[in-house]
């Protein structure tokens, strides 16, 4: 099979229309340049140039290989430059996790600034539950997640790295009693009923709620209909109860919604970036750029 060297050097001829010009552009003695042309047309068992006194000439089988081949070499080039931008962490696609707690809408601005700074990059974004972004991450699916604190699954192939707190909120139906308030309490929630659910197995939003509630003396109780995804905010405009929300899910403008923040000095919520061991120069970037107006803390 033809060496890429080879190739190299008959489209160096075949371009500079001679053996003396091509050996002089390729730094080769022109015997050896004449020897890996002649072993080339051997291998491909035709005639690619006609010698002549002042240069050579390409055979039709000739021109027609040059074609084929110099298309191969683009695509090779190609090949280099693309692996070397995904190796500096300028091109290739990043796989993002998100919980539905850290919504897509609150982590444009980075993704703006990111797209901006890696222009040949792309993003393949998706919500999932922290906990399996955790597995997710490890096992190599994804790249890149951001979590909600608490999560109850560790893994040694990963790394957490802490984000800003933020004050947690209570969603409530507009025309609620409390949302007369212009803040509240942990305390004040003793009664209501809560749209959001515990997962037995998983950590997050509604656990560290309920631990807030814990902590006031009294369970949370639990509304008809529940939900641990961002629908619980459409329950709470039906009506259906209330739930405690980070500051950024505050962004979601419902019909019906009423924000009002929690005074308590513990009730705020925790989220962190989940990294593997060894991040892609993308994922790097994406986690600098979270960071960058932070001191991160690995947990």
């Amino acid at each position: 099979m033809p060496s890429l060297k080879q190739i190299r050097y008959f489209l160096t001829v075949a371009d500079l229309g001679g053996f003396t010009p091509a050996a002089a552009a390729l730094f080769v003695a022109q015997p050896a340049l004449s020897r890996q042309v002649a072993q080339l047309e051997e291998e491909l068992g035709f005639v690619l140039f006609e010698r002549e006194p002042r240069g050579v000439r390409l055979t039709p089988a000739g021109a027609v290989y040059r074609d084929r081949v110099t298309a191969v070499q683009n695509l090779l080039a190609a090949a280099a430059e693309e692996g070397g931008q995904l190796a500096n962490g300028e091109a290739g696609v990043l796989r993002l996790l998100h919980s539905s707690s850290i919504p897509a809408s609150s982590l444009l601005p980075v993704i703006e600034r990111f797209l901006h700074a890696c222009p040949k990059a792309r993003i393949d974004l998706d919500r999932i539950a922290s906990e399996l972004q955790v597995t997710e991450v490890a096992s190599g699916k994804a790249d890149l997640g951001v979590i909600r604190l608490p999560v109850l699954r560790r893994d040694a192939g990963v790394r957490f790295i802490k984000l800003p707190a933020e004050r947690l909120w209570v969603a409530l139906p507009a025309g609620h009693a409390l949302a007369g308030h212009d803040s509240l309490c942990m305390a004040d929630l003793q009664r209501e009923a809560f749209v959001s659910a515990v997962h037995r197995e998983r950590g997050g939003l509604a656990r560290l709620v309920t631990d807030l509630c814990l902590r006031q003396g009294f369970v949370p109780r639990t509304a008809r209909v529940v939900s641990r995804k961002t629908s619980m905010l459409n329950l709470v405009a039906a009506g259906l109860g209330i739930a405690v929300i980070p500051e950024r899910m505050t962004t979601q403008q419902l019909a019906g919604v009423a924000y009002r923040p929690l005074r308590d000095p513990e009730a705020v919520a925790l989220s962190a970036l989940v990294l593997p061991a060894q991040p892609t120069p993308l994922a790097q970037a994406f986690a600098d750029l979270m960071t960058q107006d932070a001191a991160p803390e690995t947990a």
